[in-house]
């Protein structure tokens, strides 16, 4: 299955005709192979994207939010296909792809869609004049985009993007290149104007080509803290305008007078959904003293019960992390935790379907015993390992949740949502679900602080990100 650069519209191959191996994660296979893109391939689609900019940036919101409700029908009508490939590529459960990556991809374009056909203009009133704030484009965007959800994260930048009138160069992770290609194909298929929407493959060549490139106005991305800073650093001198969703290490914080059966179904899809491979997920699970020996007998056995095995079948609760470099990275953080004092509850080891056995397999993992400050408690490690602490009173559970150096997320669960409130109120993090997970309002903003980030983006936010305010001020007579 090989994959080409989308460029003014047109698929093409990379200047270099250097290529690389795509592979899937669950069995070890080539599955295809991408371009290696450089500097020359990302000119000419930056230059595509110069070039159409004044004509798409010309039409009316309307016209424009018309355009991504066409490219909403043409991906709704490959449903099945974006679950397979995601699943292909990924190795995630299909089951997941289906009712997140599929799913997700067509409501981002429907929700930009109606978000900008019902945009209004600000309008201020003074004594003797009338200030009205128009949204301008503000120029090229760089998409950066990765693995963990390819086109749910691509889709969610450039509906935005493109309705507010920007052109963009996409650059999708180059070890899930297969969804990024169909969009290319269904913005193609409906014909949008050649250049608005264009894509380079590669690696972090292509990609510091890319947020460094002159004619660049903005960057949009989301990956890993490490990589980000040299994102900022590339884009900073030209102040482009910036947004950054980086790592996270999130806290899921247990009270005692929690709904037990819920919270622990809830615990374990928030430590382990995607495999773990979410910077969402609640890798930290701090329990309160008085319930920690049934909470955590009660979430062992749940872990324990998830279905691991082929992505591609329905019943599959845990497919396979995304590349075995990935995988060597996470058992070295559980060999880490054994040497910090750690005790290994559950997993902690490969699980290898027999048919599968050239793919990257891990058992969910619980370790316990592990100080709040150690290493494996407060670092990233993005793959289905979580740790499990006490604690005693809130101010205790505020101080171990705000411990690290990431402020994506977190959640608390308790039947008081007076305290739930006050708690999440507390955490020094972007956003806090009581009594739920990942339970998204397009509306509301998506980001993080400290080192997870910089900006928001969703609803209005994503808005004001792809656009500039332009202030008229008209002087009464």
């Amino acid at each position: 299955m090989k994959v080409l650069n989308y460029i003014h519209g047109e698929f093409i191959e990379p200047e270099s005709d250097h290529w690389m191996d795509n592979l899937s994660p669950s069995t070890g296979d080539v599955i295809g192979s991408i371009p290696l893109s450089d500097e020359r391939d990302v000119g000419n689609a930056v230059s595509a994207a110069v070039a159409a900019l004044p004509q798409w940036s010309g039409l009316e919101p309307l016209e424009r939010a018309g355009w991504l409700e066409k490219i909403a029908d043409c991906l709704e009508s490959k449903f099945e296909e974006i679950a397979y490939l995601e699943s292909l590529d990924t190795g995630k459960p299909i089951s997941l792809s289906r009712s997140v990556d599929a799913k997700r991809s067509v409501s981002n374009f429907r929700f930009f869609s109606e978000l900008i056909r019902n945009l209004d203009e600000e309008v201020f009133e003074m004594e003797d004049a009338t200030n009205i704030v128009k949204l301008k484009p503000v120029g090229v965007g760089a998409l950066i985009t990765p693995w963990n959800l390819p086109l749910y994260l691509l889709s969610w930048k450039v509906a935005p993007a493109i309705g507010m009138g920007n052109t963009v160069v996409c650059k999708p992770s180059e070890m899930t290149p297969l969804t990024a290609d169909l969009l290319m194909k269904v913005v193609d298929e409906v014909g949008l104007p050649p250049g608005v929407v264009n894509l380079v493959h590669g690696d972090g060549v292509a990609g510091s080509s890319l947020t460094g490139h002159s004619d660049v106005d903005l960057v949009s991305f989301t990956g890993g803290t490490e990589t980000g800073s040299k994102v900022a650093l590339s884009a900073s001198p030209k102040f482009k305008k910036l947004s950054l969703e980086l790592g996270g290490k999130n806290a899921s914080i247990v009270f005692s007078d929690c709904d037990m059966e819920k919270t622990v179904e809830g615990v374990t899809r928030a430590a382990f959904l995607n495999q773990g491979q979410v910077c969402l997920c609640g890798s930290r699970i701090l329990v309160e003293d008085s319930i920690y020996d049934e909470f955590v007998e009660l979430f062992v056995d749940s872990v324990e019960s998830m279905v691991i095995g082929d992505p591609m079948n329905d019943s599959t609760q845990l497919g396979a992390l995304i590349s075995k470099e990935h995988l060597k990275k996470v058992e070295g953080y559980i060999s880490l935790a054994i040497e910090e004092g750690g005790e290994i509850l559950t997993g902690g080891a490969p699980c290898i379907p027999k048919e599968l056995s050239e793919g990257n397999w891990l058992a969910p993992t619980v370790v316990a015993g592990l100080d709040p400050d150690s290493r494996c408690s407060t670092e990233e490690i993005f793959g289905p390992v979580v740790t499990i602490h006490r604690f005693e009173g809130e101010a205790r559970a505020v101080e171990i949740a705000n411990n690290t150096r990431y402020g994506l997320a977190g959640s608390v669960w308790t039947s008081d949502l007076e305290k739930g409130e006050r708690v999440a109120g507390m955490i020094h993090t972007g956003m806090v679900w009581v009594n739920t997970w990942l339970h998204r309002d397009l509306r509301v903003p998506f980001g993080g602080v400290k080192d997870s980030g910089i900006g928001r983006e969703g609803g209005r936010w994503s808005l004001g990100f792809f656009s500039e305010p332009l202030n008229v001020c008209l002087k009464h007579e």
